[in-house]
């Protein structure tokens, strides 16, 4: 099959372009991994900071064809920015981005009440539509019949069922793809980026209407509606009992947190020894000089000391992905609503904040779905307390340094996983209380209901998953060969120069433009137990927190009196600094707003500086205070 270009009247010199477009739900995602494989990337729509998802994929006629993957939404009456986003893509109105081409709208064949109101809008467009009904053999398997033949004529639009989790789901929407592009070039003309459809937003009306054609379609091609899943009905039964539910959720979060060291122990040790087997090797074929203090303390040592846990964020995400894919997300936020209503909490406020465990900036993002701006406010000013992604290494390091590797509870919980639970805990209370706080003073006013579709349970696609890991990886992989990398070479530089004057007795760091700036900081970092090294490394970290362990890493190389460090960082750290010290970093790190990104998107999101300004005052303030608290109870609990 031969990659080639449709060459026509309408496809002059780019390939077609498709949307995917569908309520939240419907397994669109899964359809655009089935189709395009690892030939995606992920940015934002230009002016937005929502997520842009874009592949490729050969149609059978050997067509090479462009796949967009649309935020879901229920109407093109939008209601959020995501929604914004795929009513604004499909009308064209983006001005560097021309309007689909084909417009494939995936539907839940269990539900097609729902989800035909959106093919309608959709089909006003004048735009080429392919219907496919997803989910197939769920429907059949619940004993509901869906006649394809007499949907399509009802509408007047091609429909193709599909299984996207199935190699073979696909090939009847691959087939038709190619008909309905064929059947286009000869009617349009060339596509000239802007919409011409004149769309206007449905009135209370028009939605009357929607709905009343919606059933004289499912009368005329719906045989028989099925039965709802069994299987997820006593599922629920159980595991959104009152008395089960939440005890069973937590269980979840504690094995999750028990995992990323369990799991991710003996691939950590082999990229640790990997490193050092690459930094002792740069070190004895190189000759002293600046450029072996480059390669083997700033690049090696600074880089290497952040990659080394990324088996430990795979963990973590492959757990998020998992529950996602099995629908036990949305339990989750409905099983957590009563908790957070108690704070006042908006009830979608549960989404951005679970969201935040992966990272902040996606989290904040999600808070556009909160149409009430005191509501979204107060979710955006605590979703940077969820413990993210980016804390991971850094509450890894310290752990390992100074939590030994043992079980408790007769051997059934290791401590350093308990440990974790905790601190991810101390996020989730803390971001609780402030809410708590919030939502009495500044952002009063009445709680709205939450109110979600709750998906039928279903089993995890492996190849979807193993798609949203290489994903991640290389997301993280990137962020340390770019940000990471550039960071770790300029803080080599100012680790390294001016030079260590003749005679000299210190390392050469002290004397460094880095050493003097940690000096300077180091009194104002006391009360907290910090030491100058940590107050040079909490400078980087501002851009990511993860940043902080690589200039650690770098920090100590440079301090040490031989060619590198003889050991890992870890047990640097645990010779050279206190538990107290230790236990004030980690309270530090629960709050610190250290995260330039996160910063950037509050601006954004909340279009005001003040908002922003006022994050980075109060969580500094509680990073400070539950510092000082930590280091100062446990010096007297434990002794310097």
């Amino acid at each position: 099959m031969s990659d080639t270009v449709l060459s026509t009247p309408a496809f002059t010199g780019v390939p077609p372009r498709i949307a995917l477009v569908g309520n939240p739900n419907c397994g669109k995602t899964a359809l655009f991994n089935a189709l395009t494989g690892a030939r995606q990337k992920v940015a934002n729509y230009p002016g937005v900071t929502v997520e842009r998802k874009i592949g490729e994929f050969l149609s059978p006629a050997g067509t090479r064809v462009q796949l967009v993957d649309l935020p879901g939404t229920y109407s093109l009456r939008a209601r959020s920015p995501d929604e914004e986003v795929t009513r604004d893509v499909v009308l064209g109105r983006f001005q560097h981005e021309a309007p689909p081409d084909v417009m494939v709208c995936v539907a839940d064949a269990t539900n097609l009440r729902l989800h035909l109101r959106l093919v309608l809008e959709l089909k006003k467009l004048g735009r080429p539509i392919i219907l496919a009904l997803n989910m197939m053999d769920v429907a059949e398997a619940r004993g509901c019949r869906v006649d394809a033949a007499a949907l399509s004529a009802a509408l007047g639009v091609p429909v193709v069922p599909t299984v996207a989790i199935k190699r073979t789901g696909v090939a009847g929407l691959l087939d038709q793809i190619d008909r309905s592009m064929i059947a286009m070039t000869a009617a349009l003309p060339p596509s000239s980026g802007t919409s011409s459809c004149g769309w206007s937003e449905p009135s209370a009306l028009d939605l009357r209407a929607y709905h009343q054609e919606v059933e004289t379609i499912l009368a005329a091609a719906l045989r028989d509606a099925g039965q709802p899943s069994l299987a997820t009905s006593r599922i629920d039964a159980a595991l959104l009992h009152p008395a089960i539910g939440l005890p069973f959720l937590f269980l979840v979060l504690f094995l999750m947190f028990q995992a990323v060291f369990a799991w991710a122990a003996v691939p950590m040790d082999m990229i640790d020894k990997g490193l050092g087997w690459v930094q002792a090797g740069a070190g004895a074929a190189l000759p002293d000089g600046l450029l072996k203090s480059l390669l083997t303390d700033g690049i090696i040592a600074g880089v290497g000391s952040v990659m080394i846990f990324l088996p430990q964020i795979l963990v973590l995400f492959f757990f998020i992905l998992m529950l996602e894919s099995t629908g036990y997300m949305a339990r989750a936020a409905f099983l957590l609503d009563r908790l957070m209503g108690g704070v006042g909490l908006h009830g979608r406020a549960f989404i951005p904040l679970l969201s935040s465990f992966a990272c902040a900036v996606p989290g904040i993002m999600a808070a556009r779905t909160i149409e009430n701006r005191a509501d979204r406010l107060a979710t955006i000013m605590i979703a940077p307390l969820m413990t993210c992604s980016a804390r991971l290494p850094v509450y890894t390091l310290i752990i390992a340094a100074f939590v030994p590797d043992r079980t408790v509870a007769g051997g059934m919980i290791g401590l350093q996983g308990l440990v974790m639970f905790t601190l991810y805990a101390a996020g989730i209370l803390s971001a609780l209380a402030a809410a708590f706080v919030l939502k009495r003073t500044i952002f009063k006013g009445a709680r709205e209901p939450l109110l979600m579709e709750l998906p039928s349970y279903r089993l995890p696609s492996p190849r979807d998953i193993l798609l949203g890991l290489l994903e991640r990886a290389r997301i993280f992989l990137a962020r340390a060969g770019t940000v990471i990398f550039s960071i770790m070479i300029l803080l080599w530089f100012l680790g390294s120069f001016p030079a260590a004057p003749d005679g000299a007795t210190g390392p050469a760091i002290d004397y460094s433009f880095a050493g003097m700036l940690g000096h300077a900081l180091a009194p104002l970092l006391a009360p907290i137990g910090f030491t100058w090294q940590i107050a040079i490394a909490l400078v980087p970290g501002m851009a990511a927190r993860e940043v902080a362990v690589a200039a650690l890493g770098t920090v100590y190389a440079l301090s040490e009196t031989g060619d590198a460090l003889s050991g890992s960082l870890a047990g640097v750290l645990a010779a050279d600094w206190s538990l107290p010290t230790a236990l004030s970093l980690l309270a530090w790190f629960v709050f610190a707003p250290q995260c330039v990104s996160t910063l950037s998107v509050v601006k954004r999101e909340t279009n005001s500086w003040f908002w922003m300004l006022v994050m980075i005052v109060y969580m500094t303030a509680l990073a400070y205070g539950a510092a000082f608290v930590t280091f100062h109870l446990s010096t007297a609990l434990l002794g310097g």
